[in-house]
């Protein structure tokens, strides 16, 4: 497999620039003219060591990648597309989630982690957020094929009817009953906090639950013996801090730490892995609701 990776005198992509503006990212083996070109035609795009790609800006961001391929392709070595073509033909992928194409391979899955890492490590492939699908093109598709039982088998695991069936397999059980009673403690919008560490009041952290903002600390002893299971290693010199989820603004506004936690930390500032999905989400969650109000 070429290496996807960033050339030297590139860094890594500003704190919260692909989770504030819209865009889309691409991966490709690196070499220096192609980097060039590509530098050329987006100039506003930067290198993100933790995602292995590039981000490129801007709300129409997978139409001009599109292009830019569409003309990177036109000009590669027609042979290795034969190629990838032949080896398509001769030993095909047959998956629902697959179609041939003109210029090389559609994927479209229920939405897996592992189909989106595993994808992303393909040589030039590319999501298009308005069709909702993977491109990859015919010379990639030894890359695909490679990693494609692991793509089909987490597809399959999140197909919804799949996900019923375990859920409905799961009703009843120890793992059922325990999986309620977190969940139940979870909505009650508290966590146990070392009375001597205590996190600050209206700033975003990060804890097991995620990305929270503590509104108050009651300084209500916790019942270690009632809550073990939910805390491991809470102790009676734990007291309740209470929780809300934090607005985008505050998230967009957060600079992330530039060291991971420590072991076993019961809170910490938040790293740029950390806060990108948790924008995202919280972009999600506010269009949601400006749909919603009349």
């Amino acid at each position: 497999m070429a290496e996807t990776k960033s050339p030297a005198g590139h860094d890594e992509a500003p704190p919260g620039e692909d989770g504030e503006k819209p865009g889309a990212d691409i991966s490709f083996p690196y070499d220096r003219m192609t980097v060039e070109q590509f530098r050329r035609r987006f100039p506003r795009a930067r290198w993100s060591d933790a995602r292995k790609a590039w981000f490129v800006p801007g709300r129409t961001a997978s139409r001009r990648i599109g292009r830019w391929l569409a003309e990177m392709e036109a000009e590669a070595d027609a042979h290795a597309d034969a190629k990838g073509r032949d080896g398509f033909v001769f030993d095909p992928i047959d998956s629902p989630y697959l179609e041939f194409g003109k210029a090389g391979f559609r994927i479209r899955t229920p939405y897996s982690k592992t189909v989106v890492d595993k994808l992303r490590e393909v040589p030039f492939s590319r999501w298009d957020g308005d069709l909702r699908i993977w491109h990859v093109p015919f010379r990639s598709y030894e890359e695909l094929r490679r990693r494609w039982p692991d793509i089909e088998a987490a597809a399959r695991r999140n197909e919804p009817e799949e996900r019923r069936r375990r859920a409905e397999a799961r009703k009843g059980t120890e793992q059922d009953i325990r999986s309620k009673r977190r969940s139940a403690e979870r909505k009650r919008n508290r966590y146990p906090l070392q009375s001597d560490g205590l996190p600050p009041i209206e700033r975003p952290v990060a804890t097991a639950y995620g990305i929270v903002v503590f509104i108050d600390i009651s300084g209500e002893l916790v019942e270690p013996d009632v809550i073990a299971d939910f805390y491991p290693g809470v102790t009676e010199d734990h007291v309740w801090g209470h929780w809300r989820v934090p607005t985008l603004e505050e998230l967009v506004r957060t600079w992330p730490a530039k060291v991971p936690p420590v072991e076993d930390a019961e809170w910490w500032l938040p790293t740029i892995e950390e806060l990108r999905p948790a924008r995202r989400t919280a972009r999600s969650r506010e269009a949601r609701k400006r749909e919603k109000a009349p």
